[in-house]
């Protein structure tokens, strides 16, 4: 049996507990669902309203942080870093032993998780991007002090209904917020600017969207299928003289390679700051 079926085989036993379940708590609850691995499932919320709207709209479990972390052999903390002191002491007490702990919460290094939980605690950093509400999200995990090899092939099994995973040492993580991260942001920023442009020329916006999006899709999927460098796909398109340079030389005189390296930097400052003041 390879080791991708080992993991599925064990995933297929275990109980899952997702403690918030706001946008990303339920972009990695609806992924396990939509894989169609048969894992129990129970989810808790600091609010009832969404902790209800959840469980019914996807047929699982809901309970108290208590109820939920009791018996669960992997825990997915998707809540906000403000709210984590005061839950890892609640849910302490009630951890099973060697229960995973996989936490979605930005900043928060395992160091400041493993001093909060029973000693021993294997703890697992993940941060994801907000593709991985379609199923096509970018998911690095760190290891934490206490997390074997194994308990990390399971956080990474769990995670990959979700998308694409990696693992990374952890002190790569504010460079992986910095790229994959806040990485839509930056496409969706650039998408924005492509169909204002559009508009500008005269195309209806719907139009304008629709040649953009899917020029966005298919250059994506080039880069994936072909295995080209992107320099070697963009020479590609740039006939000399032609109307591809013409634009590429104004976004050089611009500077706006710079401006992406410097904005990617910056927000990896950012993060490392965040970790800095938790």
């Amino acid at each position: 049996m390879s080791d991708t079926a080992e993991q599925s085989r064990e995933f297929r036993n275990s109980r899952v507990a997702f403690v918030g379940v706001g946008m990303m708590g339920e972009a990695l609850l609806a992924g396990l669902l939509r894989d169609g691995r048969p894992i129990e499932i129970v989810v808790s919320d600091h609010s009832a309203e969404r902790q209800s709207e959840v469980a019914a709209k996807y047929g699982v479990r809901a309970g108290t942080v208590a109820e939920a972390v009791a018996g669960a052999t992997s825990i997915v903390l998707a809540v906000k870093p403000k709210d984590m002191a005061e839950l890892l002491d609640e849910m302490g007490a009630h951890l099973q032993p060697d229960a995973l702990v996989i936490s979605v919460a930005a900043g928060l290094t395992s160091t400041y998780l493993e001093e909060r939980l029973p000693a021993g605690t294997p703890v697992v950093r993940v941060m994801p991007n907000t593709p991985a509400l379609v199923g096509e999200g970018m998911t690095v995990v760190s290891a934490g002090t206490h997390c074997d090899e194994r308990q990390l092939a399971e956080a990474q099994a769990l995670l990959s209904a979700s998308g694409k995973v990696i693992s990374v040492p952890e002190n790569q993580l504010d460079a992986v917020t910095a790229i994959s991260g806040s990485g839509p942001a930056y496409i969706f920023y650039v998408v924005e600017a492509m169909v204002e442009a559009g508009v500008l020329l005269g195309i209806t916006r719907a139009t304008a969207t629709e040649l953009v999006v899917q020029t966005l899709y298919g250059a994506a999927t080039m880069l994936t299928e072909t295995g080209d460098h992107p320099t070697l796909l963009r020479e590609r398109v740039s006939s000399p003289g032609g109307t591809t340079v013409a634009a590429l030389r104004q976004l050089d005189d611009h500077k706006v390679r710079a401006a992406f390296v410097t904005a990617m930097v910056a927000a990896a400052e950012r993060s490392a700051e965040l970790a800095a003041g938790q």
